[in-house]
């Protein structure tokens, strides 16, 4: 159905048990939160039971990028489906490609009002960049829940809350999946060049790409046996989640650029796959590439010979838990923030942070797994000091460990990496 000039798709739960998606690669594009020792931010109460079958619950949402982009709308997208599978007599609405370049003057709380318009009583949007729309939602329609995919607004120990009952933050503690996807990359690496591909600068990717950088040079030097200042590890931003043409740079280049200038391995800090997709290019062309994916749990199919693995998100369980509180009427504000679960990081069922492991680790994952172990148990925290930031100044004390404001705020990236923090 078209909504004021928006595309707004409809699926009904018996259809979703149906329905395959099929990932398009390459040419679609497509969008876009800190680790401890300490156990995970849990939601709090127990699940209310499901609605009875034939009671309508409308769940809307607002995706930044296609829903089939191999990376992060794509995985936000298979999560609410599979949530919805587990909630009798609910459907969903959804717009994508909610952005500049695709829907030039339409904000996201503009397309939320649309979806509440259609009878949606749970609007998520599904990127850093809706923080505002969010808000704006809620307050607008306090009867309605609505959900921000990372984002800070309802966490009550950070800097930026804010006391809207209706308004919920989901993320995963992807610092962990970063710090694992680092590692792959050390492992794999032969010139000790490691390129990663970011979007644009802000707190979550300077957390992301600084942790993907201590993970790297823990087993760099723990693993490979080989010294630290002999590690390159770069960080290009692009400017967005996903390419804009004229607005951002093209990340297909940039990651030529990496693969051409002696980085044997391309780390995708993106929503799309580029760094895939160029690395398979260089392969064939004879040049020993690697790459590491980022958000989807089948990244590495896309060239599964020169894969390191990928940290992924699981959306499925946290997106039902709170789904089923507002249709019990219970839910009340919460910052969800979920590590891997240690015991299966894996398990689609209980953690939210998992990473496939790709082959071309070879006898190298034997390492990995250890490197997990370890951050699993707590013997291993790549975030405790002593650490610097990039411009020299103290971040960790030595000895110190950070605290998950720390991580979480990150103003600048870390001492050791190349690239811009701001």
């Amino acid at each position: 159905m078209r909504l004021n000039g928006l595309l707004v798709k409809t699926i009904n739960h018996s259809t979703l048990k149906s329905l395959s998606l099929i990932a398009v690669f390459g040419a679609l594009l497509g969008s876009c939160g800190s680790p401890s020792a300490n156990s995970p931010t849990s939601p709090t109460g127990a699940s209310p039971e499901s609605p009875a079958a034939g009671k309508d619950f409308t769940v809307g949402m607002v995706l930044v990028g296609p829903k089939q982009d191999g990376g992060w709308n794509q995985a936000q997208f298979e999560g609410i489906q599979t949530a919805l599978k587990t909630i009798p007599g609910t459907k969903l609405e959804y717009v994508d490609k909610v952005n500049v370049a695709d829907r030039p003057n339409v904000k996201g709380s503009q397309v939320a009002d649309d979806l509440i318009s259609k009878g949606a009583k749970f609007v998520i949007f599904n990127s850093d960049d809706f923080k505002d729309d969010a808000l704006a939602t809620a307050k607008k329609h306090p009867d309605v829940t609505v959900i921000h995919a990372s984002g800070d607004y309802a966490w009550k120990e950070g800097k930026n809350f804010k006391n809207q009952p209706n308004l919920g933050n989901i993320m995963g503690r992807m610092e962990y999946g970063k710090m694992i996807a680092g590692c792959a990359a050390a492992l794999g690496t032969e010139t000790g060049k490691i390129g990663y591909l970011g979007p644009l600068i802000n707190d979550e990717t300077r957390r992301y790409s600084s942790s993907a950088y201590l993970g790297a040079k823990y087993c760099w030097e723990t693993y490979r046996k080989k010294k630290a200042e002999n590690l390159n590890f770069k960080v290009t931003w692009i400017g967005f989640w996903f390419n804009i043409p004229g607005k951002t740079l093209d990340p297909t280049k940039v990651a030529d650029d990496y693969y051409n200038g002696g980085y044997d391995v391309v780390m995708s800090g993106i929503d799309t796959p580029e760094a895939a997709v160029q690395g398979k290019k260089a392969a064939e062309a004879g040049k020993k590439v690697k790459f590491v994916h980022y958000d989807l749990a089948s990244g590495c199919n896309l060239a599964p010979d020169i894969c390191l693995g990928v940290p992924y998100y699981n959306w499925s369980f946290p997106y039902a838990n709170s789904i089923k509180k507002a249709i019990a009427g219970n839910y009340t504000s919460e910052f969800t923030w979920l590590a891997p679960d240690w015991k299966d990081i894996n398990n689609p069922e209980t953690s939210m942070v998992g990473f496939n492991p790709g082959t071309a680790l070879g006898d190298n994952k034997k390492f990995l797994d250890e490197f997990i172990k370890g951050l699993g148990d707590g013997s291993i925290n790549p975030f405790k000091g002593p650490l610097n930031f990039q411009d020299g100044t103290p971040f960790l004390k030595a000895g110190e460990t950070a605290t998950d404001q720390q991580i979480w705020y990150l103003p600048q990236l870390l001492a050791g990496m190349e690239g811009s923090s701001k």
